[in-house]
Parts: C-alpha cells; sequence; structure tokens
C-alpha cells in the first residue's frame, strides 16, 4: 500500500466519520469475524486502550510477540526480544547493560516508554529511573506474550508512555500443570538454569519460578554478572464472577562494571549489587462479558550499592564516589470498563502513586522530595458504522509539584473491506522527569581536606516538562493467499522542551579537578522525528515463517548531537522453519544505523557508533524421553564480525580511535525438559 494511496483515501475517512452519527441510528454494528473467517485469526490486545480490542480495531499500531514465537528465539532476555519489533532501537553497553527505547532518544536510562509487567510498572523511581532490563522480577519461560504499542499512549498508562507501552503479560497459572526446567551452558561462562512448578485446585492455580543466569558478558571488559530470580504468580477463581490475582517476585543481581583507566576513575572497576521485590495484587469482577471491575494494588522495592573510589594522584589518591540507591513504590487503581450501548464500550479509572527514595550522594547530601501522582483516565470504542470506528481518549494526570495535565487521544478506523484497515489519529503528551533531571547533585570532596574536587551535576528543579504531538496514519491488511499480514505506520512525533545535558559553570569557580560541570536542560528547538515503519509477516511455505521489519526515520533536528541520538534506519529479517520430526530452527538477520545511545558522563563529548548487521541463531530438536518431552538447542547471538552498539562515552574519549567495548558471541547449549 503506497503513501499516495493513504493519503487519498484519508479525506474520504473524515467525511465517513462526520456523517457516521445518522448512518449509526440505522446500522447495527456488524461482527466482521463472523463475515470472514480469515479475521478470526487476529489475536486480541489489551494494552491500546485498556479495552479487549481485536487487533485491526485498536487505536494504534500494536506488535504481539506470543508465547511460541519468544520460545522459537531461545533469547535469555527479554530485551534481545525486542529488537524483532518494528520501530525499537536496542543496544547494549556491556552484556548485561541494555539499552531499550522505540526510535531512540533516550538517556543513559531511557524513560520514553512505559514497561509493564502484568500492567505494573516496572520503572524504577529511584534517581535515574529506567527499567533495569537484566533484573526483571520474572523469567522468560513464564511470559505468556508481549504486546508493545508503538506510539504515544500516554491517555491510557500516563506520562512514561511517552513514545508507547510494553506490557509482558505472564502465562495464568490455571493454564498448565507440572513441572518444567532448563539448563543452558556455553561460551563466556554462560551457566544458566531454570525451574518452574504449576498446580493447584479447587480453583487454586499456583505457578512458582526460579532462575539463575551466570556469564562473563564481552570479552575484554569487567562484565560478569549473576543473577537470581524468584517468581510467584497466583490465581484463585472465587466464583463464576470473581478471581483474585497475586503476583510476587525478588531478583538479585551481582555484576561487574567500569573501565580501568576513565578518567580520574570516574567510571572505575567495581562490582555492583541490586536487588528488587514486588508484590501486586488484582481483584477482578466480571459481571459478563461487556461489563468488569479491576482494583490493583502493589508495592515495589529495589536497592543497588555502587560505590568505587577515584583518584587524581599524587595529590588525591582516593577520593569516595557512590550511586547508592534505594526506592519504594506504592501504587492503587480502580478501573471499570463496561458497554454504553451495542455498539459503544468504554473504561474509565483512577490511580494513586506514592515514590520515595534514598540516594544521599546523587542528591548533594539530601533527600529528593516524595514524588506523588495522580491520575483519572477515560476511553471510548464507538462503532459509528459497521466500517468506521472511533477510539477518543483523555487522562488527567497530577504529577509531583506540576500543573494537572490533559492527555487526549483520538483515532479513527476505518475497515475499507474484511481485508484492510486503515488508521488516523492525534496524541498528545507529557514526559515524566525522573528526581535526578531535577534534583541531581553530585559533589565530590577530598575525604582529608573536605575540598570541593568536582561538581560533575548541577541541579535544575526548574527543569519544563517535554510534550510531544504525535500524527499518524496506518494500515493493516491481510493477504490470505499468501497467509500473510502488513502492518506499516506512518508517524510525525514533534517533542517541545526535549531535555538535554549540557556543560555549565561550576556553581563555585574553578575547582581542583578540571572535570566541567553540566546540568539538565530544555532545548529551545522542537525534536521533530517523521518517518514510517512495517512489518510483513507471512508463512510461504509449509513449516516456514519469515517476519521483516524496516524502520526509516527523518530526523528534524537542529542540534546534531541530539539528532544522533536516534538511528535514520534499522531492519530486521527473522526466518522461523518446522521441518518436521521435531527439528525446527530460528535465524534473524539485524541491521542498525549509527547511533549515539544516552549522553555518558563526559558532557560534550559526542561519539556514534558505527552501523553494523549481526545475526542470531537457534536450532532444536524436541523428543520424548518416558514420556517426557524435551528439547535440545544450540544457540547463538551477535554471530559474524564484532561491532559496537553502545559507547560508553568516558572510556571513548580516552580512545577516540577506537570502539571500547564491542560486542562478543555468545553460543550456548540448552536442554528444557518438561516434568
Amino acid at each position: 500500500m503506497s503513501l499516495l494511496t493513504i493519503r487519498r483515501a484519508l479525506p474520504a475517512a473524515l467525511a465517513g466519520v462526520l456523517c457516521a452519527p445518522a448512518l449509526h441510528a440505522q446500522e447495527p454494528h456488524r461482527d466482521s469475524s463472523a463475515e470472514s473467517p480469515f479475521f478470526e485469526e487476529l489475536p486480541t490486545v489489551l494494552s491500546a486502550s485498556r479495552l479487549p480490542q481485536v487487533l485491526n480495531e485498536a487505536p494504534g499500531a500494536v506488535t504481539i510477540l506470543d508465547r511460541e514465537f519468544i520460545r522459537a528465539t531461545g533469547y535469555r532476555d527479554v530485551a534481545r526480544i525486542l529488537r524483532l519489533v518494528p520501530g525499537m532501537q536496542v543496544g547494549q553497553e556491556r552484556g548485561h547493560s541494555q539499552w531499550v527505547t522505540y526510535h531512540g532518544l533516550g538517556s543513559d536510562y531511557p524513560t520514553e516508554i512505559q514497561v509493564l509487567i502484568d500492567g505494573r510498572s516496572v520503572y524504577a523511581p529511584s534517581s535515574f529511573g529506567g527499567v533495569d532490563w537484566s533484573a526483571l522480577p520474572l523469567t522468560v519461560q513464564e511470559i505468556e506474550r508481549i504486546e508493545v504499542v508503538r506510539g504515544t499512549n500516554s491517555n491510557a498508562y500516563g506520562a512514561n508512555a511517552f513514545l508507547g507501552v510494553i506490557n509482558i503479560i505472564t502465562r495464568h497459572s490455571h493454564q498448565d500443570h507440572g513441572a518444567s526446567g532448563q539448563i543452558n551452558a556455553g561460551t563466556q561462562g554462560i551457566a544458566d538454569a531454570q525451574a518452574s512448578w504449576t498446580g493447584g485446585g479447587d480453583g487454586l492455580g499456583v505457578r512458582l519460578s526460579a532462575a539463575q543466569l551466570l556469564d562473563n558478558g564481552f570479552s575484554g571488559l569487567n562484565d560478569s554478572r549473576r543473577s537470581q530470580v524468584i517468581s510467584l504468580r497466583s490465581d484463585y477463581r472465587i466464583n463464576a464472577q470473581d478471581e483474585i490475582t497475586l503476583r510476587a517476585g525478588y531478583t538479585h543481581a551481582t555484576r561487574a562494571l567500569g573501565y580501568p583507566d576513565t578518567l580520574f576513575g570516574n567510571n572505575a572497576l567495581r562490582p555492583t549489587d541490586t536487588e528488587s521485590a514486588t508484590a501486586h495484587f488484582t481483584w477482578r469482577r466480571t459481571l459478563n462479558a461487556d461489563e468488569e471491575w479491576l482494583v490493583s494494588f502493589y508495592r515495589n522495592h529495589e536497592a543497588s550499592t555502587d560505590a568505587w573510589f577515584a583518584s587524581a594522584p599524587p595529590l588525591y589518591p582516593a577520593v569516595p564516589l557512590n550511586r547508592n540507591r534505594s526506592s519504594d513504590r506504592t501504587n492503587g487503581e480502580i478501573q471499570h470498563r463496561f458497554a454504553l450501548s451495542p455498539q459503544a464500550r468504554m473504561v474509565w479509572g483512577v490511580e494513586a502513586r506514592r515514590d520515595e527514595t534514598e540516594a544521599s550522594f546523587l542528591f548533594g547530601g539530601q533527600k529528593p522530595p516524595v514524588f506523588d501522582l495522580y491520575r483519572a483516565f477515560s476511553n471510548l470504542d464507538w462503532h459509528l458504522t459497521p466500517d468506521w470506528q472511533l477510539n477518543l481518549g483523555g487522562l488527567l494526570e497530577k504529577n509531583g509539584s506540576l500543573a494537572a495535565q490533559f492527555i487526549p487521544r483520538a483515532f479513527v478506523n476505518w475497515q475499507a473491506s474484511p481485508r484492510d484497515t486503515f488508521r488516523a489519529g492525534y496524541a498528545r503528551a507529557w514526559q515524566q522527569r525522573n528526581l535526578f533531571d531535577l534534583y541531581g547533585d553530585v559533589r565530590a570532596y577530598d575525604p582529608k581536606s573536605g575540598v570541593l574536587l568536582s561538581w560533575p551535576y548541577v541541579s535544575n528543579p526548574n527543569l519544563r516538562t517535554p510534550r510531544v504531538d504525535t500524527l499518524e496514519i496506518g494500515y493493516l491488511g491481510r493477504f490470505p493467499s499468501l497467509d500473510a499480514t502488513l502492518d506499516v505506520r506512518i508517524f510525525n512525533e514533534r517533542i517541545s522542551d526535549f531535555v538535554v545535558r549540557q556543560t555549565v559553570p561550576s556553581p563555585t569557580g574553578p575547582l581542583p579537578l578540571p572535570l566541567p560541570s553540566s546540568q539538565f536542560v530544555n532545548v529551545d528547538f522542537p525534536v521533530e522525528l517523521r518517518g514510517i515503519e512495517y512489518q510483513l509477516r507471512t508463512k510461504p511455505w509449509t513449516g516456514g515463517e519469515v517476519l521483516f521489519s524496516h524502520t526509516l526515520i527523518d530526523r528534524r533536528v537542529k542540534d546534531r548531537a541530539t539528532a544522533e541520538r536516534t538511528s535514520p534506519y534499522s531492519a530486521t529479517l527473522t526466518w522461523l522453519q518446522d521441518y518436521g520430526n521435531g527439528w525446527k530452527s530460528t535465524a534473524s538477520l539485524l541491521r542498525m544505523g549509527p547511533l549515539a545511545g544516552g549522553y555518558g558522563y563526559v558532557p560534550g563529548y559526542d561519539y556514534v557508533s558505527r552501523p553494523y548487521t549481526t545475526l542470531d541463531l537457534r536450532v532444536a530438536r524436541s523428543f520424548r524421553m518416558d514420556g517426557r518431552l524435551v528439547e535440545v538447542a544450540l544457540n547463538g547471538v551477535n554471530l559474524g564480525s564484532s561491532h559496537q552498539e553502545i559507547s560508553d562515552r568516558s572510556e571513548q574519549f580516552l580512545h577516540p580511535d577506537r570502539p571500547v567495548n564491542p560486542t562478543s558471541s555468545m553460543v550456548w547449549l540448552s536442554v528444557a525438559v518438561d516434568l
């Protein structure tokens, strides 16, 4: 479908909306799945508007990674899976450090996409924000599916859904019974073990999962990790209408960080310990197919120990630095969805949150303010005619001391035929700034004399909140003769008051160490991304499936360094093949254009990683042994020539002539058994 065709169709779509109320009174809503068996294959998504919607009725582009696909990749972590989603720009500074964004632009700890596990936000409220992808409180094996809303979705999930939503949905504990286990062993010290048990009865389901991941990361780097996770999901069906769910998880990770020769040891070699714990309770009352109440409450705790000594010999041989931090988040939510008529459904809800953080060194010896957040949201799904659908949404949000903000979204979907859907929409959103952007105040002192040596971060409590205005048109087409689906999104994302890190004069004048001070500031120009992304998914031959995704972005940004934080292109090609007799394979070719991820710890120093192509491969054989299903697989990632994905700018500053943290190929053998 060409851009010209879409432009010609859009005026007709808008005209249809204007005359729709009159038609609505004459015609009942048509169930497209009843007319075309082909549409029965379309999945239902939950994350686009908080209403269950067939994929072609969702207000925006949604990618679904289901359990079968996730298992077929053989990946050890969620972030690697997300590389196969159109528009996602993912990189690694080291083996256990994942940088995950949609359309780039992210800081060192990206916060532009809301990340949820069963509807619970996993953003770290402490200091930097972001998501610790290597320490999520769940195992890959318990994921039922991942829904990725590609585009602004703040009207449903608030400020952190600035450019999209990633909702990781775990498997219901009533779906399986029995035990399973898996071990991985391979190069770079890979030695993983995972086990899961599911049981219960009389309406009660319980699943307990535990895993340990161990590896040495990329060659030549201080990059080892050992992480343990234990998670619980229990679902209890009280009666035909009521069900309660408890989800709990705990993660502990020990990882190696730093480089041996960074400037004054500002990123020296060291170990770091991280732990997180969560408890999430939900009560769901389903009155009928069209009405449901949902009450949710969760509490998260996170803590990290990350301390080392900088040095500037001979005057200052040991200067203590740390990024120790801990945080607690308490969140409650009530949601109600119901039918207004046979043609219209609505969901509304309210949410309240409190974040408390301790990180003395990062905030000038002070405790940052408690952060309170309040939201009220509503979304309407209205079938104006059998072919025309209107999605309207709004969210009112009060973040901390900021004035309340209203976040709107409007989408129209046109079912041009049982196989072709066009959509067009507008959305506005604000991005929640993390505490460190606003109040970060880092100072290094000589422990003997108390002399201030360096002031690398200066607070800026007057930082304005970035805003994005998004226009998009899209197409979802089904082609039965090819057994194919084509999903296209054409977008214009215009961001005002974008935040960058900028060198500023030291508040106290020249300091003993010649390290510049810096501050987070708003730029005085818009950051505009225009482009197209699409994914073709087809089954062209028996047992074979091919996925091709491609993204092109025109970065209309006055500042070159800001523009380089988004890659102008990316592409993935994945081939899955079932050969029969238990043999399967998966091959993914990934291409990423030039990208400067984040801003690093040396303000003003720019570095762009070169374009690269890499290959991931998996070959597996399943068979039964004594009645038990066994799968043996050989897996490999980053196959081919080495490349750099995200540069550590502090180290790169000292070695501008070569990549300082190239990736390493990793190959491992996995054995999984269902008991």
